[in-house]
């Protein structure tokens, strides 16, 4: 072969490289944001990033396009790997043509995303882009529909992740809105269906792009965003540490990995952990950081819906998903928020074969109109419906609280929890002691001399009698009540009992959840 081919060649490569140009890269940088190859380097492992389709350009020659021809268009695509395993990626190019999705940019990812589902490794999506690119008109639209099918089609099949690393706006918010799991960076990411200007042009409300869409509502108000990063480069980080407890496809285990933490260790803080008065508070992440592996948990919605605690860790090197009340905030109760959270978690490690370990401490679901009104029994039911459809082993135990529907709900026996344990601090009945003896006791309350002394009496009766875990242990509803430092031994023999564990659902297209 000549040299002037491989030169030739070398120089396409170069040209590739260079995106929309030096100028716009250094805008790029001077936004305090990274260059789409940028990003790629430092997500995956080093020297691992095999691009595909570097030397395709755009095809649309009106509104003098036909001057704007870039090598690889608005999009880098390949794959790689991370901690040594494939995954493949989509990085959108900011600097050529406002990273716009055009019928080229979206046959890239399209293409990108079947290998990935054809070979069963996690899908990560970089999104930096101005949207749709006006210029190509419906087949720009096109390309986004045809992006969102892959997307739902790979849904439990294969991880999807998406990163948001500038602005995302109108028809391309779905695409993100369907995967997985979707991280934020402060400062620098946006989602919203409708910008500022027509916000305001069509409420006369005046708002920006940080208060309307930025990582910081969607973390903590809309619940869209999972994790909310402080820089690009700590969202890498993480994308890499959260894809070290899922497994490549649902075809796979999670990823075993060896710890020296000691399975069967004991931990008698947990002894001392529950206060004597039920009404008081404490952490529930004091308890999960007590159970699991070196007390490493890897929190998912930390901002959202802080009335239940959802995440990763690992149990004797196994990975587990944990989904815990938290009498910290709103005393632990199921309101539409927490409920739907969970329930969106509890499918995931459902559909990933990841256990799940449920820590209940719940009062109830949240009392009031506004509750009711917006759909608290529609929002219960959907996780009610995932525990209930749920195969994967599920390990539930009953740290105080456990009231009515909720005790239910939270991977009871009932709704096939494998395996059901209790703290002798459980409570567990139809509703607490003040409410029990206000409606049952109610007559003999008011017909007292002292009322207010007899209410007190017989709640005391009713927490001896019913605020125990022993009626339910009776009954077969648990399988033992434990000392709270036995926590960790336990699960991670129930966790070992279960790994060959084989449950189905019945034969069906799918199931129709209350959405």
């Amino acid at each position: 072969m000549s040299q002037t081919k491989l030169e030739q060649l070398r120089a396409r490569k170069a040209q590739t490289r260079l995106g929309g140009g030096a100028e716009r890269i250094e805008a790029q940088h001077k936004k305090g944001k990274l260059t789409a190859r940028e990003r790629i380097g430092l997500l995956l492992d080093k020297n691992s990033f095999h691009e595909t389709d570097a030397f395709v350009v755009h095809r649309t020659t009106d509104f003098g396009l036909d001057k704007q021809k870039y090598p690889c268009d608005s999009v880098v695509t390949g794959w790689g790997t991370i901690d040594g395993r494939l995954v493949y990626v989509f990085s959108q190019d900011f600097t050529v043509l406002g990273g716009s999705l055009g019928e080229v940019h979206a046959e890239k990812v399209c293409k990108i995303m079947d290998m990935a589902l054809k070979n069963g490794a996690p899908l990560i999506g970089l999104n930096d882009s101005g949207g749709a690119r006006i210029q190509e008109g419906v087949v720009s639209l096109g390309g986004y529909a045809n992006i969102f099918l892959r997307n739902t089609l790979a849904s439990g099949v294969i991880p999807q992740i998406s990163a948001i690393l500038g602005p995302c706006a109108g028809g391309a918010v779905y695409s993100p809105a369907l995967t997985d799991f979707v991280f934020m960076v402060g400062g620098i990411s946006y989602m919203f269906v409708t910008g500022p200007d027509v916000v305001k042009a069509v409420t006369r409300e005046d708002v920006s792009f940080e208060t309307l869409g930025g990582a910081e509502v969607h973390a903590e108000k809309s619940g869209v965003c999972h994790v909310s990063a402080e820089s690009e480069e700590d969202a890498f980080f993480l994308i890499r540490k959260l894809l070290s407890y899922l497994p490549q496809n649902n075809m796979e285990d999670p990823p075993y990995t060896p710890t020296n933490d000691d399975p069967l260790r004991a931990s008698e803080i947990l002894d001392e952990i529950i206060p004597d008065d039920p009404s008081k508070p404490y952490d529930v992440k004091e308890v999960i950081h007590a159970i699991v592996d070196n007390g490493q948990f890897f929190e998912i919605h930390e901002a959202y819906a802080q009335n239940i605690v959802v995440g990763f860790a690992r149990l004797g090197g196994h990975s587990i998903g944990i989904v815990a009340n938290q009498p910290a905030v709103l005393a632990g109760v199921l309101d539409i928020h927490a409920s739907e959270k969970a329930a969106r978690f509890v499918r995931f490690c459902d559909a990933f074969n990841i256990p799940l370990v449920t820590l209940v401490d719940v009062p109830g679901f949240m009392p009031g109109t506004d509750q009711e009104h917006n759909g608290i029994i529609r929002s219960g039911a959907k996780l009610l419906y995932a525990y209930c459809e749920a195969t994967v082993p599920k390990l539930t135990v009953i740290l105080r609280k456990a009231y009515g529907g909720a005790y239910i709900v939270m991977s009871s026996k009932h709704i096939r929890g494998d395996v059901n344990l209790a703290w002798p601090s459980a409570e567990i009945a139809v509703m607490g002691p003040e409410g029990a003896v206000s409606i049952v006791m109610r007559k003999e309350v008011e017909q007292a001399s002292d009322p207010a002394q007899r209410k007190a009496e017989l709640v005391a009766e009713y927490r001896e009698k019913f605020a125990n875990p022993y009626v339910a242990a009776e009954r077969g509803y648990l399988d033992d009540v434990i000392e709270p430092r036995e926590t960790r031994a336990r699960l991670f023999n129930a966790l070992e009992m279960l790994s060959n564990k084989r449950d189905s659902n019945p034969p069906r297209k799918h199931g129709n959840i209350p959405l």
